[in-house]
């Protein structure tokens, strides 16, 4: 950031000299000014032009870098106005000075020549303030723009943390069940259990993942619930082929199967869970729906931690305009749909 900065006012600084050098320049370029160097240096570098340009760049750079942040941006309109005409009496003597410059002659009485002298400066102020305000609207856009990105980073990170102690606090719960029973499941869930372990804490930090680990990780998932439930839920789940390399956001997924299984089980008869993921042509397509108890869910929401508010606040922030989602409870069935057009 810092090298962008300096970039920038480098060039800032040659795009300044290359203009002067160009004003200067200007009344030797006219077509009928062109001439041999003998025209050059009685046109450019006589003290009429010399002191004329040198008064505009000092007009100009007075009035943008001090004159504007320290009256006009503080609201101090009455005195900007004082130091804008002290300015322009200063430059009008100036003038008037070079124009009488002539030893036979009162160098200090008035010229009426020197009045024509107050159009050029009124453009060469116009110009400063333009380019003083043109260029604190850069700067003001540019510093919005960093601090957008920089709290967008942190409400990502906010949100994908919130993700994480839940599925955790789920998935102890589910081993200190199977401890209690000494099941020989235990052992494999723990496996799973350190697999997903290591995406979380080394993989879900990055700002995309390959989608194959995504899908691993929610299958992996899935198979601890299923050694949670056996037989009391049907779980069916289909995931199609994924040979095309996609990135996606980590731990994007995961909420919809939390709040399934959340939702799914507990007071509900013959509790079931259908799962399916396929991608056509980069295009994610990512069904669930399971059946739910209306009298239950008000209190396992006061629990859950999370919930899709979570994931939906992080599709608008990552896919605007790039996800479709849709959620409908009828029936006793709860079915969240999401279309997401993969990079």
């Amino acid at each position: 950031m810092r090298r962008q900065w300096y970039t920038y006012k480098w060039t800032v600084t040659v795009i300044h000299v290359l203009v002067w050098t160009l004003i200067f320049l200007l009344p030797a370029l006219a077509p009928n000014n062109r001439g041999g160097n003998q025209d050059w240096n009685r046109i450019l570098f006589n003290r009429y032009h010399i002191t004329f340009t040198c008064s505009s760049a000092v007009v100009f750079y007075l009035n943008a870098y001090f004159l504007i942040p320290v009256y006009y941006y503080k609201k101090m309109s009455w005195q900007y106005v004082l130091a804008i005409l002290l300015t322009l009496a200063t430059f009008l003597l100036i003038s008037n000075y070079v124009f009488q410059f002539d030893k036979t002659r009162d160098p200090f009485s008035f010229k009426r020549e020197s009045l024509f002298m107050i159009i050029p400066f009124l453009f060469i102020w116009f110009m400063s303030t333009l380019y003083r305000l043109a260029s604190d609207k850069v700067q003001t856009d540019r510093l919005l723009k960093e601090k957008e990105n920089e709290n967008l980073k942190t409400e990502l990170s906010f949100l994908r943390s919130q993700v994480s102690p839940h599925f955790l606090f789920n998935v102890l719960n589910n081993m200190v069940a199977m401890a209690r029973l000494k099941s020989d499941k235990l052992e494999p869930s723990l496996i799973k259990l350190s697999g997903l372990m290591r995406y979380m804490l080394y993989e879900s930090d990055e700002e995309k993942v390959p989608l194959s680990k995504e899908i691993e990780y929610v299958s992996s998932y899935i198979d601890l619930q299923r050694l949670r439930f056996g037989k009391d839920m049907t779980i069916d789940v289909k995931m199609g082929d994924n040979d095309e390399f996609y990135l996606i956001e980590p731990m994007l997924l995961i909420p919809f199967i939390e709040n399934a299984f959340k939702h799914g089980s507990g007071m509900i008869e013959h509790p079931e869970i259908d799962i399916s993921l396929e991608i056509h042509q980069g295009l994610l397509d990512f069904r669930i729906k399971n059946k739910f108890n209306p009298a239950s869910q008000e209190v396992k929401d006061k629990t859950s931690g999370i919930g899709l508010n979570n994931v939906i606040r992080r599709l608008k922030l990552l896919y605007d305009k790039r996800y479709i989602l849709s959620i409908d409870q009828q029936d006793g069935w709860f079915t969240a749909s999401l279309q997401l057009k993969l990079q």
